[in-house]
């Protein structure tokens, strides 16, 4: 019995509540890794293995939880998937050292993983083809409200009780989502079972691959990128072993991951759109808090102040599915890259002197571009897949979008940390006793500081110190300023893909004045 027969929104609260825990457990650890680094003894560098270890195996299994599914059926898998996700959420709570903690961080990594996919991959197939656009935005609700909220919750639980109830709190959850999943989530009937052998080779090579490829992310700013053996090793492993995997999954006649998905040019063009909105989007979730707190705003404040961007989303992602089918996918998408470029343009304009009131509009702007392209993308680039390889397509999708949202961070790290350099160097050659503005502040500040005391040289030396912290300040700020222009412009370079996709809409229904494409 297919699932449409079923109360599709009891179907629709199941999946969700799997999904949204899944993606709150991506950041909700974030804000207790220091709690866990001095209850654990662990170092700086082995507490981050909390975090990323849950997002590699989660990236790993993504691309091959249509083989699984095959396999063992998806709804034993899907139920199975929310045990060992609950299940390990209890052992990371538990975990008495931080090597343990670890493994079961990737044992729910990789039940997390299966949840969020699966979930899109329902929802697809239990809503009617003139309401997948209401589906993803819902979905998509699910997904952006996880990790917004994740911190601000990990941070109470860590404050009111103790860092293992930001795991403790998904065993309720998880308990009811099995129950749930039980009575409403059913077997397709268009799955067929498969057996035979398994492609080992294929999984080991891309696991080896996407471990690489995370470490390489993960570890190539603190490294120094190239000038480190570790991250030129990890750099040929990961091209060598994609490489070997990508030939392997085209020749092999029972392949882990279906790569013939990638023939469908909708499909291929969405995904890749899919990937510049994963590297500027997760690239811009990393800056922004930086942002604030160069500014001087705590961890508290700077989540206060970007809540409005993840409330905005919340309500643009169902009214974008409502316009989907009179707008169409172009449509959707050109809108919401246009809103986005803005947003990125205000913020490139922002200077030193913001505050918090500053950054209102620009977020409400990229909340709604943001919101409108995750839903045109998520429902267009599954719009001309077969039902029987939706959840493969679901599976390589999103870990394209994983992926290139780690290497949107990696190189957002890289040309702030690059940029201040570079602009540090250009401001500094106008610092010299023959400038007269220097010599002016020197006076001003060092009068300032005679003034509370000092004596003469100390004051000269405090306020030469003073410029050169202004200059840090001012060198950074420009760095961001030059990020976020880079980000709009290469939204704007998608813009040839976005026209290639079909504007495909349910039967009956036009893509404003034209017919679809």
């Amino acid at each position: 019995m297919l699932q449409a027969d079923h109360n599709k929104w009891m179907v629709c609260l199941t999946v969700l509540l799997g999904a949204i825990m899944s993606a709150v457990d991506t950041s909700i650890v974030n804000v207790a890794l220091p709690y866990m680094r001095g209850n654990l003894g662990a170092s700086v560098e082995e507490i981050t293995w909390v975090a990323s270890g849950y997002i590699l195996s989660s990236v790993i299994v993504m691309p091959v939880i249509a083989f699984l599914s095959a396999r063992f059926g998806r709804r034993p898998f899907y139920l199975f998937s929310i045990f060992i996700f609950t299940a390990s959420s209890m052992l990371c709570g538990l975990a008495w050292d931080l090597p343990s903690l670890i493994i079961f961080r990737v044992i729910q990594g990789i039940g997390g993983g299966v949840l969020l996919p699966i979930s899109q991959a329902i929802l697809r197939e239990t809503f009617a083809e003139k309401e997948q656009g209401l589906a993803m935005g819902i979905y998509g609700m699910a997904v952006v409200i996880g990790p917004a909220f994740g911190p601000a919750l990990g941070g109470w639980l860590t404050d009111n009780f103790s860092w293992p109830w930001i795991f403790y709190i998904n065993v309720p959850i998880g308990i009811i989502n099995f129950w749930l999943a039980m009575r409403y989530i059913q077997e397709p009937a268009f799955l067929v079972r498969e057996k035979g052998k398994i492609d080992w080779l294929g999984l080991v090579l891309m696991t080896i691959s996407f471990v690489a490829m995370q470490i390489i992310f993960e570890k190539g700013q603190d490294k120094g990128w190239y000038d480190s053996s570790l991250i030129v090793w990890s750099t040929v492993i990961a091209v060598v072993g994609m490489i070997l995997f990508i030939w392997r999954e085209l020749t092999v006649e029972k392949p882990v991951v279906d790569l013939s998905l990638f023939k469908d040019v909708n499909f291929i063009c969405g995904t890749l759109v899919g990937a510049v909105f994963g590297l500027c989007l997760y690239s811009t979730l990393f800056l922004q808090p930086l942002f604030l707190q160069q500014l001087g705003y705590s961890a508290t404040q700077t989540g206060m102040i970007l809540i409005p961007r993840s409330l905005i989303m919340a309500i643009a992602m169902p009214l974008a599915g409502r316009l989907y089918n009179s707008w169409g996918p172009r449509t959707i998408l050109l809108v919401g890259l246009a809103i986005t470029v803005c947003s990125y343009w205000q913020f490139a304009h922002l200077s030193l002197d913001v505050n918090g009131s500053d950054m209102l509009i620009p977020q409400l702007f990229q909340g709604m571009g943001f919101g409108m392209m995750f839903v045109a993308l998520s429902t267009v680039v599954l719009s001309t897949v077969d039902k029987p390889k939706m959840t493969a397509a679901v599976g390589l999708y999103n870990v394209t979008r994983q992926i290139m949202g780690s290497v949107g961070i990696a190189i957002a790290a890289s040309l702030l940390s690059n940029g201040d350099t570079l602009y540090r160097s250009v401001m500094i050659e106008h610092i010299t006793p023959y400038n007269p503005l220097v010599r002016h502040w020197v006076a001003k500040l060092s009068h300032g500081f005679e003034h509370h005391g000092m004596s003469t040289l100390s004051a000269q030396k405090a306020a030469l110190i003073s410029i050169s912290a202004e200059i840090d300040r001012q060198a950074q700020m420009l760095s961001f300023n030059h990020i976020f222009i880079l980000m709009a412009i290469i939204f704007l370079l998608s813009i040839p893909l976005m026209m290639t996709i079909k504007n495909k809409l349910p039967e009956g229904e036009v893509a404003g004045p034209e017919a679809p494409a």
